[in-house]
């Protein structure tokens, strides 16, 4: 999740990019923020990209995160916020099409880019670090889709790397908006490397001096360490028997019929969740199994996004609660699952914005 702020900001840079050697060296400058992403920040990653596609000097993107606390935490909630109790919905829309847009670029992007996910990254920064060719964390990586906790679904991407979670993982994952650490991200298909931090200097003079060997994943195997055993792979049993049911209200029941004290807990927290979010994000990630790739993930989730921003109280009203009075005590609408729709999911899913996000 990454929400747009009001207007773009007109300080300083908030992205570092520059070229050392044959990297691209682009750093998300907002430590302060944890990084959180802006329109602004988001155009000036794409002009770094502009220029180094076109650079043949340029075989290698690396992109961090400034600061100790984390490389992204995602995005101006507040500013999301203000944009939907004011109607200016078409901001909304046009914040989202240049991020997906940018999480499309970075799959994309003809020369490898190397995403450090170092401490915190949530929502918008698994969007940049998530489909990176090369995907590093640390012993200190925090890495979430926390989007149901302010009535919302997961985007930016999200819902495919999700949907190919092992077992019912993604399901688990993307309901409860739990943290993954280092080797629960790697198992979870996440990212793919464990580095420790101390050594993420190393790894940047490596890749600048391209020693032999060179191509970005042999040198990451250089400084990669073997991941811990995933608390989140031990869990499997009860997460694939209970979150494989049909309904959110099913797989509440099943956890609460299991022995595990995590899966009683974890029926707790979701019923406190918003029941709209959700059952929506139940049928986004199951409907992205079957979608042919990410674009078309991303394409889902927008319409997704709008609907929510247009039509839904509750993504206010989960905002307001988390972030703006902090009362922590949402009234959500409707208040129960029994009282929603049957076929919300599929409402939701048939929704189409006035704007599309491919044209």
């Amino acid at each position: 999740m990454s929400e747009p702020a009001t207007t773009a900001d007109p300080s300083p840079s908030r992205v570092r990019a520059h070229a050392d050697g044959s990297v691209g060296h682009l750093t998300l400058d907002r430590p302060e923020a944890i990084n959180a992403l802006d329109l602004a920040m988001i155009h000036e990653i794409d002009a770094a990209l502009d220029r180094w596609e076109r650079d043949p000097d340029i075989q290698v993107v690396l992109l961090d995160g400034a600061g100790e606390r984390g490389f992204c935490a995602g995005g101006d909630v507040r500013g999301l916020h203000a944009q939907i109790v004011a109607g200016r919905a078409d901001e909304t829309g046009t914040f989202f099409r240049a991020e997906y847009a940018l999480n499309a670029r970075l799959a994309e992007f003809p020369r490898p880019i190397v995403a450090i996910a170092d401490g915190i990254t949530m929502g918008g920064g698994i969007g940049l670090a998530g489909h990176a060719a090369v995907r590093v964390v640390t012993e200190r990586s925090k890495l979430a889709m926390p989007e149901t906790r302010i009535g919302f679904t997961p985007d930016v991407g999200g819902s495919w790397l999700l949907a190919r979670a092992p077992g019912r993982t993604g399901e688990y994952l993307a309901l409860t908006g739990a943290t993954m650490d280092a080797a629960d991200a790697i198992y979870a298909g996440f990212a793919d490397h464990l580095v420790p931090s101390e050594r993420l200097g190393d790894l940047h003079d490596a890749l600048v001096t391209r020693a032999d060997p060179h191509t970005p994943t042999e040198l990451v195997l250089l400084f990669d360490e073997t991941a811990p055993a995933s608390a989140l792979e031990a869990a499997r049993p009860w997460i694939d028997d209970a979150f494989s049911a049909a309904t959110v209200a099913e797989i509440i029941d099943r956890l609460r019929e299991r022995p595990e004290a995590d899966a009683r807990a974890t029926a707790d927290t979701l019923s406190a969740l918003a029941p709209t979010g959700l059952a929506v994000t139940l049928a986004a990630v199951r409907s992205a199994r079957g979608l042919p790739g990410l674009r078309a993930a991303l394409a889902q989730e927008y319409g997704l996004v709008m609907w929510f921003a247009t039509s839904q109280p509750d993504l206010v009203e989960g905002i307001r609660a988390q972030l703006i009075d902090k009362d922590r005590s949402p009234v959500w609408n409707p208040p129960t699952l029994a009282e929603l729709p049957s076929d919300i999911g599929a409402q939701a899913l048939a929704y189409r914005p006035d704007v599309a996000l491919w044209s």
